[in-house]
């Protein structure tokens, strides 16, 4: 049976255009045939690696019985939450007022002009762990449209009400002692033993680490530098981290870092990237730079297209199971190791006769006194024969934000490594973001399959400006920087309130829901608002415009309630106010002859705000050659014909 979704691009709606519920993608169609026919509309939002929402289709979408109540007494519409994050955004913030959480699959009921009243995620087929079964669950809500509607409606119209005061704080002057405070509540909850903070389940969440390093280098604070390392090198050692294909799972589920949910997402690897790279910056420990560079390499090697944009995810599932493609039993390893080798490498890497995991074995190192590195051999025959055992299911959808977060997270790479291979990589992904992705001003969320998605959001463009602001930072080209400041202009006319501050996910005039919601709390990633925050500063502090600096404060003030109310939450949030309350250094280089241009990033840090400029007065050349002016807060060294630093 095929429904509407049959057309449509999303491998997670394709993954659903069997299902026998006649799902509708989200359309306008959808809406008016719920207003002709007086139903309510069950809206699923959900994305195609994920675990939950897998078992949810199974047990429920695909089931006759289930899916002839739905189809008799509902519209259903399904949602790819990473295409639209605004849909995502609005109805996740009605599922926790609803049930004090949320998650995926979301479930959500509404009248057909998009105002809900009743929310819930996953869904059992019948009832067990106090949740209701799905089928008598719609059931019960069929019955109540038809005997309690108008109380329906009222309980619609008071959680849209609620929703709404809470979307505007209080601008005011940001807390002087925000970021030690902040620091604090890291120290009380850090776990000591296993590294991460509070318990299971543990999110890498690399901006918190970020935020750590940050401070630890600008206060010399070699104990809040520890809490990162050891949280970093845990997560090295761990399950969460493939031994043997590399890269970074979602989290994991317990509070060793041993058993990850093993979907492998674009942006935890990017961001993660940014972590290890800055981590062996700022500590020279060369496993921090084979971590990011391991990382690197699986990105590369299996979420690249060969046009050089980055695909979405992997699966977490394998024929059914969870895990299945990452796991090997002891059997196995010696089958392809042979018994010596087998059972050295067993030994290091935890595999065992009666498993780590659910009676199977997840490689890692948790048990090891450091990381071995002589069986690199043997992880290239388990990472040939797992490649051939089970097929792993791909979301090649190609993701502007997440993208350019991956751009970001490569020139980074490139600054510590000087390996032009992972610049080359950010670059290409540049220029296919502009050949597919933007029409020369507007940018776009979504390709695949050679078709461009209309929608856009706020954190399209803020992530993107932030790439090529990183780029610039890489290369010096003035390209990059000069397309990092008009999509920075094109970033505050479609998304910025001028009256209460602030950046909208969705642009001033396109939103078609009945909250435009301005996201700054950092969860997985950071917000489009922190990272604005971060762009403005970078670009002030670059250029030394004045706008972006009126534009920066704006935004702090702004944030700041959020952040005082919820600090570990703002990491990006706290990292941008660092940066501006003890900047990093300023280097103008007055150039001689842009053939000196190469030499000269190659001996830039790691972190600097650099600025190129020829023939300027203001900036003249020492003995005729290139000259370098350094400054950090409003403290200058002499002008040199050497790189010298704060």
């Amino acid at each position: 049976m095929e429904n509407q979704l049959k057309n449509e691009t999303s491998p997670y709606l394709l993954q659903h255009a069997e299902n026998p519920v006649n799902w509708y993608p989200w359309c306008e169609d959808a809406f008016q045939k719920a207003k002709a026919e007086n139903k309510p509309v069950f809206l699923s939002i959900g994305y195609s690696t994920c675990h939950w929402c897998h078992v949810m289709a199974h047990e429920s979408f695909e089931d006759n019985k289930t899916a002839d109540i739905l189809n008799k007494y509902f519209i259903s519409i399904k949602v790819d939450r990473e295409e639209r994050p605004d849909i995502d955004s609005v109805y996740m913030s009605v599922c926790q007022a609803f049930t004090g959480s949320g998650g995926w699959p979301m479930s959500i009921f509404m009248t057909w002009d998009k105002k809900p009243f009743f929310a819930g995620t996953y869904f059992p087929p019948r009832p067990r762990y106090g949740m209701p079964g799905f089928s008598e669950l719609l059931n019960t809500i069929a019955n109540r449209w038809k005997s309690h509607h108008a109380d329906l409606l009222e309980s619609a119209e008071e959680i849209i009400e609620h929703l709404k005061n809470t979307e505007n704080p209080e601008i005011s002057p940001v807390a002087g002692d925000l970021i030690q405070r902040t620091v604090g509540i890291f120290e009380n909850t850090f776990d000591s033993a296993y590294g991460g903070f509070g318990n299971a389940p543990k999110f890498p969440t690399p901006h918190n680490l970020l935020f750590l390093m940050l401070y630890a280098k600008q206060n010399d604070n070699y104990d809040i530098l520890k809490m990162a390392e050891k949280t970093l090198l845990q997560m090295r050692k761990g399950g969460i981290f493939d031994q043997v294909g590399y890269g970074f799972s979602r989290y994991s589920t317990d509070r060793y870092y041993l058993a990850p949910h093993f979907e492998k997402m674009l942006y935890d690897n990017a961001l993660l990237i940014i972590a290890y790279a800055s981590a062996y910056n700022i500590t020279n420990n060369n496993i921090y730079l084979d971590t990011a560079e391991k990382t690197a390499q699986y990105v590369l090697r299996e979420m690249t297209s060969e046009y050089g944009g980055f695909y979405s995810a992997q699966d977490a599932d394998s024929e059914g199971v969870e895990g299945k493609y990452y796991t090997f039993s002891l059997k196995e390893i010696i089958e392809i190791l042979g018994e010596e080798r087998g059972n050295e490498f067993a030994n290091v890497f935890d595999i065992t006769h009666n498993g780590n995991f659910e009676g199977a074995n997840i490689p890692n190192l948790l048990k090891s006194s450091d990381l071995k590195t002589e069986f690199q051999e043997e992880i290239k025959k388990l990472y040939s024969y797992r490649k051939n055992r089970f097929k792993l299911h791909l979301d090649d959808k190609i993701l502007l934000s997440w993208n350019s977060m991956m751009i970001a997270a490569l020139t980074m790479l490139y600054r510590v490594t000087r390996n032009d291979k992972y610049l080359n990589a950010a670059q290409k992904s540049q220029e296919f973001i502009e050949k597919n992705l933007s029409d020369g001003r507007s940018l776009y969320t979504s390709f695949r399959d050679g078709k461009c998605s209309k929608n856009t959001f706020l954190d399209d463009y803020a992530f993107y400006v932030a790439a090529l602001i990183e780029l610039y930072n890489s290369t010096l080209e003035k390209s990059y920087l000069e397309k990092a400041e008009k999509f920075c202009k094109e970033t505050v006319r479609l998304f910025m309130d001028d009256k209460n501050g602030g950046f909208y996910l969705s642009s001033l005039n396109s939103t078609e829901l009945f909250l435009n919601p301005k996201e700054t709390y950092d969860g997985a990633i950071p917000s489009g608002n922190s990272v604005m925050a971060y762009n403005l500063v970078r670009l002030y502090q670059i250029t030394e415009v004045d706008e972006y600096k009126t534009l920066l404060e704006k935004q702090l003030n702004f944030m700041s309630a959020k952040a005082d109310e919820y600090a570990t939450g703002n990491s990006m949030f706290l990292i941008v106010l660092m940066l501006y309350e003890d900047s990093i250094p300023h280097i103008t280089v007055a150039l001689k002859d842009y053939s000196e241009l190469n030499k000269i990033k190659e001996k830039l840090p790691f972190l600097a705000n650099v600025s190129v400029v020829t023939e300027n007065k203001k900036y003249p050349l020492l003995n005729n050659q290139t000259t370098f002016y350094v400054c950090k807060n409003h403290n200058c060294l002499p002008p040199t014909n050497e790189v010298v630093f704060l």
